[in-house]
């Protein structure tokens, strides 16, 4: 018997920062750990920014300058938590409507005065629709959220 894919995602890691750092460097530096490989544009990525604060965006800008805005932030309480959408569907574009979207939420929990734990759960996948499981397989795998967690842990040395 096989089991179907889930909906979410759920990975954790522990950074040896306290938790305004883990969440600053999160949050201000999110470029620096997400691959410029994962990229939409036509083409390469110079940067990816986070603007931090509810309604802002982040995005890829290309070396054209053009860019590929591909999530929302929907909640942002520095140093605790941050919620962004995906708005990258099955066919791996952006997706217009926010009905169509999952979302990740990230939460910062301190362990110690130098240590955090980061816990990033991606849901509502099956908000994409028709090939959702597309979506959840490629977050879910080694070169997903495990591959930008660890590149994120690596920034503390």
């Amino acid at each position: 018997m096989t089991q179907a894919p889930a909906a979410v995602v759920r990975r954790s890691i522990v950074v040896a920062a306290p938790i305004d750092r883990a969440f600053a460097v999160f949050t201000e530096r999110f470029g620096d750990f997400k691959p410029k490989e994962h990229n939409i544009l036509a083409v390469p990525i110079v940067e990816t920014v986070f603007e931090p604060r509810v309604g802002g965006s982040i995005y890829d800008r290309g070396t054209d300058g053009s860019e590929c805005r591909w999530a929302r932030v929907l909640v942002y309480e520095p140093p605790q938590r941050v919620v962004f959408s995906w708005d990258i569907g099955p066919t791996w574009q952006v997706e217009d409507d926010p009905e169509n979207t999952s979302e990740v939420e990230v939460t910062f929990t301190a362990e110690g005065p130098d240590r955090t734990r980061v816990d990033l759960e991606h849901r509502h996948l099956d908000r994409h629709g028709p090939g959702w499981e597309g979506v959840a397989a490629g977050v879910g795998t080694d070169q997903g959220w495990p591959l930008y967690l660890d590149r994120y842990a690596a920034l503390f040395g």
